[in-house]
């Protein structure tokens, strides 16, 4: 009676078996394709996550690089403004313990060009190094402030000790009487100069209208 008994339990358990593989058969492809989906949408968030930070980096770079550019062409424009500008009385160029770079003469000639025309060396670059100082082109190589009426009120001593600024603004100087355009005199400095020095000033380029 006892082995009937036991055959039976061991009858009845077979199909409970049965039934549990056919639920791990029906079940296990289901769960899988479902840790599918979500391994594929965590792969696209990801994805999306870290193409967008240096796109947005970038976008924010570029959007200053931007506006640096933008007030350097203002204030080259506001102080080209000012000329020509004669001004009756100079202050005294601030000449050093030691000899200047060129000849009295020569750097006095840089020096008053700069202050009677600021429309002319505020878009020409200066390729001595001096951007380094904060100068963004050759105006600010001999002139330091002026005052409301445009008249310069401190100059700038770079200008006495450097002879890459005084050549740059002499050139100028001679370009402009003998009649040539902004333009020209922008493209013929640039020319001379950069061939021989690899740095210069961040100068906006002049604008349309003095083409």
């Amino acid at each position: 009676m006892g082995k009937k008994s036991s055959g039976k339990g061991k009858n009845q358990a077979r199909p409970a078996q049965a039934q549990t593989q056919t639920q791990k058969q029906r079940f296990s492809p289901l769960l899988l394709g479902v840790l599918a989906v979500v391994v594929i949408a965590a792969g696209v968030l990801v994805t999306r996550a870290g193409s967008g930070a240096p796109e947005s980096g970038a976008t924010t770079e570029t959007q200053n690089t931007s506006e640096i550019a933008a007030a350097r062409a203002a204030r080259a424009e506001a102080t080209a403004s000012i000329g020509p500008h004669e001004q009756a009385n100079l202050p005294p160029i601030p000449w050093g313990a030691y000899a200047p770079a060129r000849p009295v003469e020569v750097v006095t000639a840089a020096y008053e060009f700069a202050a009677a025309h600021p429309e002319i060396l505020s878009y020409v670059p200066c390729f001595c190094g001096c951007e380094n100082a904060g100068h963004e082109g050759s105006h600010d190589c001999f002139v330091r402030a002026r005052n409301e009426n445009g008249d310069v009120t401190e100059w700038d001593e770079h200008g006495v000790e450097c002879t890459v600024c005084i050549d740059v603004a002499n050139r100028s100087r001679q370009l402009h009487t003998s009649g040539a355009s902004l333009t020209d005199i922008r493209s013929v400095i640039e020319k001379e100069f950069a061939a021989v020095y690899p740095s210069h000033t961040p100068t906006p380029n002049p604008p349309a209208a003095n083409d």
